[in-house]
């Protein structure tokens, strides 16, 4: 087992035998542990997870869109990445400009109900279309609000000031590498509100030492089996981003969790992917010299990632 499934699979692990059931959020409920962490050398391989497929172009694409601070669908349905949309179409179908069928709690019903479900991503295609089509619905209902990319590039201060924290940061670490304030927040207590989903991964610290940029990230709430994977990838990449930009070398990636869990209707899932071994990890290239500012998908590569097939299951809204 390589060190990266290998640690992934021990979270799973101990939330199977430890964890508490919980009711949730999304009324799924949840195997649940509080308080966990993982460490990644990024030395020895890229953390994109071989026990199942993950996609690095979502994830990678993902990553482009907060560090660019976009909040809305467009730029992510253009590169086939649906990861967002179903807090988008929640939005929309709450709306006054909705008139189609009843789409009330539509991820429940469309796991319960095939004949739902086909009208449900019928509803679901026509929205995207018209996001990708239509520029005026695209501006009033593809916008997530003040989600990861607004609080990274453009969060607003006690003053009314603009703070970009990203460009600060890298300036910081370029400048002051030994510092310990080398952190971003998505957190912004004043903005939950205006977020189609909280942050999730809220707070992130970067640390240098010996020319080597490592990073801990805190995430609040883990969906261990569909967005932990994702997760562990995209910070990892997001260091490896950094410290090119700040001419340093990658250390390590520590994921610190505190709501750890696995829904209930993942487990089967999780059991699944358990029983797999694991492959050699991948290598990331980098194949610009662009700044972060202006990087595109297309200028990233993975090279020898092979894996077991990927593993579906249902995402709780």
């Amino acid at each position: 087992m390589n060190p990266f499934d290998q640690a992934y699979h021990q979270l799973c692990q101990e939330v199977l035998n430890v964890g508490a059931s919980k009711d949730d959020r999304t009324r799924t409920g949840t195997i649940s542990k509080f308080g966990h962490q993982l460490r990644f050398d990024l030395n020895k391989g890229f953390p994109l997870l071989t026990t199942k497929k993950v996609s690095f172009k979502l994830i990678a694409t993902e990553l482009i869109w907060f560090i660019r601070g976009d909040t809305n669908l467009r730029y992510l349905l253009q590169y086939n990445n649906n990861i967002w949309n179903e807090w988008a179409f929640e939005k929309y179908i709450q709306s006054d400009d909705y008139t189609g069928p009843d789409m009330t709690n539509f991820g429940h019903r469309a796991l319960q109900d095939s004949e739902f479900n086909k009208v449900y991503q019928d509803e679901m295609s026509q929205f995207k279309t018209r996001i990708l089509n239509d520029d005026d619905f695209m501006r009033k209902h593809g916008d997530l609000g003040n989600v990861y990319g607004k609080q990274w590039r453009d969060w607003i201060g006690p003053n009314g000031q603009h703070i970009d924290q990203l460009a600060q940061l890298i300036d910081n670490i370029k400048h002051n590498p030994n510092s310990r304030r080398h952190i971003i927040s998505a957190w912004n207590p004043a903005e939950i509100e205006s977020m189609a989903l909280p942050p999730c991964h809220t707070l992130f610290q970067f640390y240098v030492q010996d020319g080597k940029l490592s990073c801990q990230l805190y995430q609040r709430s883990a969906d261990i089996f569909l967005g932990v994977p994702f997760n562990i990838a995209s910070y990892s990449l997001l260091t490896h981003l950094i410290a090119k930009e700040c001419g340093l070398e990658v250390g390590e990636f520590i994921h610190t969790f505190g709501d750890a869990h696995i829904y209930s209707n993942h487990i089967d899932a999780v059991e699944t992917q358990l029983a797999r071994s694991s492959f050699a990890p991948p290598t990331l290239k980098i194949n610009t010299d662009k700044s972060i500012f202006d990087l595109e998908y297309e200028d990233l590569e993975i090279v020898n990632y092979e894996s077991h097939p990927i593993i579906k299951a249902p995402i709780a809204v």
